[in-house]
């Protein structure tokens, strides 16, 4: 491993204005409607394609009622999480999942249909769906929609294709940045990490992510692009939470054509290109973590969950979700009240072993507790402080030297509305 500045990389990183899924080189992208969805003015099928076959890899939900895209994207990365492909399908309205080996040749399907139209191998295509649960998806919309997807590619068509993705999203989710490497085997070399994810319900993953697909110019072979994939899936989308649901469908996939140094060898584990290459995409699935949070369904606020002092890195994660995934503390939040005792009661129930009389906890800003007792505050300035569009939980187990942070939103009545209604 380098001992790589990331304070120093992180000052030369650049956002990407307006930028997206197809903001690395080498990438095209589309939005149309193709009929899942009854609105003609919805965007319904999305599709994202490389110039050439390029390396790949993929992260996929650990929920057992798997749905059929996923359990077919597995086998098309060879059951590894990390190949070949060209391009990515994805469908909203219709999950595919609970639907059998009808819903596994449906997927497949899309797959050769894709394929042949584009010229390349089914396997090389992987597809992902999101919607109603249990719903059997027939391949006529994508017969019809797939060669419109494809006559719509554009360079410029990340944005169509974030939009086509969203379910009860408010709005896209997108994010790209570029930097000039400074490792001197791509001297002069300029790269872009970019992507688009959609998910604000049924949101808290396992190993997996909600749908998102991020790409990169850079050269990076299938396997080392999947570790790198792995590292920023574990500390960004699986550190988020909107309900504590596993989705059936959750899938992060991620190419990378190279096109940003043709003919260059590919980046290498331990090299400062490859610690580089793995900030940026930490950087990408950061912002696109947080934008789930903060649209989370009927959400009001996006609420960040700090917890350190921990024993272990699995004790601050149990003790951060525990907080971030507690209705009641969620919907004190949503009311606006600085209710610390809430944050304490979630914290003692999730089996962490700890030292009451050595935990803190701050809101805001707001020292609430300090060694397991109440801290007097100035409940005005609480409301003015739980104003901001962010709610800034910090918790210190004085147990150890671990920490994490966990994202979520409050808890409104607009929730229970969406999915009480989601079938309508």
């Amino acid at each position: 491993m380098t001992d790589m500045d990331y304070e120093a990389f992180d000052e030369q990183l650049r956002a990407v204005p307006n930028g997206g899924v197809t903001s690395a080189a080498g990438f095209s992208a589309s939005g149309v409607h193709a009929g899942f969805r009854k609105n003609p003015e919805r965007s319904d099928l999305a599709l994202l394609v490389a110039d050439e076959p390029c390396p790949a890899a993929g992260t996929f939900t650990q929920n057992r009622f798997c749905a059929a895209p996923v359990t077919v994207s597995r086998e098309h990365l060879g059951g590894t999480g990390a190949g070949m492909v060209r391009a990515v399908v994805v469908n909203s309205g219709n999950a595919n999942a609970a639907t059998g080996e009808p819903g596994l040749a449906a997927a497949r399907e899309t797959c050769e249909i894709a394929s042949q139209l584009l010229g390349c191998e089914a396997e090389q295509v992987l597809v992902a769906s999101t919607g109603v649960i249990g719903v059997p998806l027939g391949t006529a919309c994508f017969e019809t929609g797939l060669p419109r997807a494809i006559d719509a590619l554009s360079r410029d068509g990340g944005a169509a294709a974030a939009r086509a993705i969203m379910t009860t999203d408010t709005h896209p989710k997108e994010y790209a940045v570029t930097y000039e490497s400074r490792d001197l085997e791509y001297v002069g070399c300029t790269f872009t990490v970019g992507g688009c994810v959609k998910g604000s319900g049924m949101i808290m993953p396992n190993m997996a992510t909600m749908i998102a697909l991020i790409t990169t110019d850079a050269p990076v072979a299938p396997e080392a692009l999947h570790a790198l994939l792995s590292d920023a899936v574990a500390r960004t989308f699986n550190k988020v939470t909107v309900d504590s649901d596993t989705s059936t469908n959750d899938t992060c996939i991620v190419l990378a054509s190279g096109a940003a140094a043709r003919g260059a060898a590919p980046i290498v584990p331990g090299s400062e290109a490859y610690e580089e290459l793995g900030y940026a995409l930490f950087v990408v699935c950061e912002s696109l973590a947080r934008a789930i949070a903060a649209d989370g369904e009927g959400s009001s606020k996006l609420v960040t969950v700090n917890v350190g002092g921990a024993a272990t890195p699995e004790d601050a994660d149990a003790c951060a979700r525990a907080v971030a995934n507690s209705p009641l503390v969620k919907t004190a939040i949503a009311g606006r009240d600085c209710n610390w005792g809430r944050i304490a009661a979630a914290l003692g129930k999730c089996g962490v072993p700890f030292d009451q009389r050595k935990v803190d906890i701050d809101i805001m800003g707001l020292l609430v507790c300090r060694a397991g007792l109440t801290v007097p505050f100035d409940e005005d300035e609480a409301l003015r402080r739980f104003e901001a569009p962010e709610i800034v939980i910090s918790v210190d187990l004085g147990a150890g030297a671990c920490s994490t942070t966990v994202w979520t939103c409050d808890l409104t009545h607009e929730y229970i509305s969406i999915n009480a209604d989601y079938r309508s």
